[in-house]
């Protein structure tokens, strides 16, 4: 399709689309938080088509989006959704997001993108500041903490190996010496795929027992031996609870390992000078994952990496091609397991930008004061909460497994809120996330009153 000229070139696909994501955010209260089933099929239904042979209008694209989309969505912006530790998008974030989305940069290089790669290095400035790492240490976007684990553990087994003499770029993994590779018992398993896919096998991981809470039991580490690499976690996906991370690292460091954080929703912890001291320890770390599209509230997808010796991550991860143009500049590409990438940085930028340091610390809070309000409101119902909140995370049994399925069931059918089931330390229970900028007080009283009729 051709461009039109720019007097005839009104940009109103992009105003309606704003226009109809507000009218869908203003509307999120009164819906509800799953998609009624017949709205997913009638969705489902409007698509089974053929690829039309000419071209629709833009303004009709957007309404068919509008129109059958909206309505099958999942209500994850809204104040009553609580699985899989997802946040919402601040005004600032997805306002950000829409403006970036209308810039359209590729930003795997300052050449490609200079406003894109000085907004990237300002937001990661501002999260080694937060998160305890040392100015000179490196980081990187990337679509979430799957790949920041990805990223932060492709930079350990490259410097564990040279530091054994090895070359695993060069060389690979065939013929070199032995990883050893520790994680808890109940690690994410993100970094079971993970440690998969850089070549380590799930079987050889050395799995530390783990306590009625989830944290690794420190006395329980193996013997350590070089070259290896311990994972550690902040924020259990459960119960949110943190390992020991400075008896950890102590003991990995003096054996010479390389220590790794998964702190895909815990680590934002450190940013509350009330509960920063659950994350004692960890900014000792050699490299750090988390999430920005969860307790940040920035528009899907964006994790980040951060890694404190920057030549192991850039050495795992750069690229080589006389036409990219790089080196003058610090360069995305050379950090990141992407080429060509969204401008995440931005988004964080905005977000962080909105709240500066004492909103952060108020979002936080409130979403533990919340997990902490419920927790306690469900106790008094006679509700068993399994886990000890510290954190954001409150995992409750309604009895029998059987039951407790039954329960989530009818609370998921209802649609007033949305927690999901998992089983923890061998029980079926409901794990409820509280992680969003927009829940509120209201959000909360509607949520218990939700639980006790499912419940009922």
């Amino acid at each position: 399709m051709t461009r039109k000229s720019t007097d005839d070139a009104t940009p109103k696909p992009l105003i309606d689309a704003a226009r109809r994501g507000q009218k869908y955010l203003d509307e999120l209260g009164s819906r509800p938080v799953f998609p009624r089933p017949e709205n997913v099929r009638r969705l489902e239904s409007a698509l089974a088509t053929e690829m039309p042979d000419g071209p629709t209008p833009a303004d009709d694209v957007l309404a068919f989006m509008d129109d059958y989309g909206s309505p099958a969505t999942v209500a994850s912006a809204g104040g009553r959704y609580f699985g899989f530790v997802t946040g919402g998008a601040l005004p600032a974030a997805a306002a950000a997001h829409t403006l970036a989305t209308g810039w359209d940069q590729n930003c795997f290089s300052y050449t490609s993108s200079p406003a894109a790669a000085l907004f990237e290095q300002t937001a990661l400035r501002w999260l080694k500041d937060l998160f305890g790492f040392p100015a000179d240490s490196e980081g990187t976007f990337v679509t979430g903490a799957t790949m920041a684990n990805f990223t932060g553990l492709a930079a350990a087994r490259h410097e564990v190996l040279r530091k054994a003499g090895w070359n695993v770029d060069k060389h690979g993994l065939r013929g070199a010496p032995a990883v050893q590779v520790i994680a808890g018992q109940e690690a994410h398993a993100t970094i079971f795929k993970m440690i998969a896919l850089l070549g380590f096998g799930r079987a050889h991981v050395v799995r530390v027992p783990v306590d009625a809470q989830g944290r690794m039991i420190a006395s329980a580490l193996p013997a350590i031996h070089a070259p290896a690499i311990v994972c550690i976690q902040a924020g259990n996906v459960n119960a949110g609870s943190f390992d020991p991370a400075a008896e950890i690292i102590e003991r990995a460091h003096a054996a010479g390992a390389w220590v790794h954080v998964d702190g895909a929703f815990g680590l934002w912890a450190r940013t509350s000078p009330k509960r920063a001291r659950l994350t004692a320890g960890f900014e000792n770390a050699d490299s750090l994952a988390t999430d920005a599209h969860k307790w940040l509230n920035v528009p899907y997808d964006c994790g980040v990496a951060l890694v404190r010796k920057a030549e192991s991550l850039r050495a795992a991860m750069s690229i080589t091609g006389d036409y990219l143009l790089l080196g003058q500049h610090r360069d995305a590409i050379d950090l990141t397991p992407d080429s060509s990438r969204r401008a995440r940085g931005i988004d964080v930028w905005a977000a962080l930008r909105q709240l500066g340091r004492s909103g952060l610390a108020e979002l936080i809070d409130r979403n533990c004061d919340q997990a902490r309000w419920l927790a306690d409101q469900l106790t008094l119902a006679g509700v068993e909460v399994l886990n000890d909140v510290v954190l954001n995370q409150v995992v409750v049994s309604f009895g029998d497994d059987e039951r407790t399925k039954r329960v989530i069931a009818a609370l998921q059918k209802a649609g007033d809120c949305w927690c999901g089931g998992t089983r923890w330390q061998g029980r079926e229970a409901m794990r409820i996330s509280i992680s969003s900028w927009a829940t509120t007080q209201d959000d909360m009283e509607i949520t218990f009153r939700a639980i006790l009729n499912a419940l009922r």
